[in-house]
């Protein structure tokens, strides 16, 4: 790198340094509800001894302190920039993971700070070993930022989209379990106990939630509303929707249930047809445009040869 481009690196990095003190002491600046605020606390509505324990204080606890207000800040800027909070917190129960909304942007952050960290690594490597550009490698350094942040959203979609490819492949067998215990005169509810206490996986602990509002005092069908907008699974929103005509109707519950069973079934033979055909059209592509040419090219040479 020559000396300008030296000069200008460091001196883009004093002037964003410059930039990010500047900014810091503007948003730290006391405003009127800060003083305020410790005179106008409300009073304490708990028992001191439940209240939390305070944090632990290790050698890092410093640098803990002085990092939680940029990984405030960042979190704001995710959160501007992604989803809204309220489609992510959907997201998330779809993907059936635990976490808070805070604690999935916070991860987001570390993501994208450990894509900050790799990509600056490798621009301070290329930066030494050949003459680079200073704005290729700025810009380097920013995908790999944006990357970081982004590879954890897609590992949400991706875990949603796996979970509802496995409730929609337990669907069926839960469907003739419900029907057997409904056969062997069990009532809805006890039907749905049995079937939480024998079963596992994702559709059995998605039924768990509903007993357990059920037996919150929730009825069975706002229940089976809540089952099916809290999944987003289509085929499972369908066959809450039958259970629930059948409850309100008095339909008998077992006839019902075997031809939700059957219909998820043939739903899901269909669509591996669909993926069949697809696939078929895609191992076209290699066919016509590298081993079609290659041997076209073979064969004109073997005739040039002879």
């Amino acid at each position: 790198m020559s000396p300008a481009a030296q000069g200008a690196l460091v001196g883009l990095l004093g002037g964003l340094g410059a930039l990010l003190v500047v900014s810091r002491l503007r948003a730290r600046r006391i405003r009127l509800d800060d003083r305020l605020a410790p005179y106008l606390r409300a009073a304490r509505t708990e028992s001191a001894l439940i209240a939390d324990a305070p944090p632990v204080r290790g050698p890092l606890a410093a640098l803990e302190r002085l990092a939680a207000p940029l990984l405030l800040d960042a979190q704001r800027l995710v959160a501007r920039l992604g989803s809204p909070a309220t489609e992510l917190r959907r997201r998330l129960q779809r993907a059936g993971r635990t976490e808070t909304v805070e604690q999935f942007r916070a991860g987001q952050v570390v993501s994208g700070a450990l894509g900050l960290a790799a990509t600056l690594t490798v621009a301070l490597a290329l930066a030494a070993s050949r003459p680079v550009s200073v704005l290729a490698l700025v810009v380097l350094v920013g995908v790999g930022g944006v990357a970081g942040v982004l590879l954890r959203d897609w590992s949400l979609t991706r875990d949603v989209r796996r979970r509802e490819q496995r409730i929609v492949a337990e669907l069926p067998t839960v469907a003739e379990l419900l029907a057997l215990a409904v056969a062997a005169g069990e009532g809805p509810l006890g039907a749905l106990e049995r079937v939480v206490a024998s079963a596992h996986g994702a559709l059995a602990a998605e039924l768990g939630l509903t007993l357990a509002d059920v037996r919150s005092g929730v009825s069975l069908v706002p229940a089976l509303d809540a089952l099916a907008a809290r999944t987003g699974v289509s085929s499972l929103a369908r066959f809450a929707e039958g259970i629930a005509v059948a409850v309100e109707r008095g339909t008998p519950l077992a006839d019902v249930l075997r031809a939700q069973a059957q219909d998820v079934r043939e739903h899901g033979r269909r669509e591996l047809m669909e993926s069949g055909g697809r696939k078929e059209v895609a191992m076209m592509v290699p066919v016509v445009f590298l081993i079609l040419p290659v041997t076209v090219v073979f064969a004109a040479f073997t005739l040039w040869a002879g």
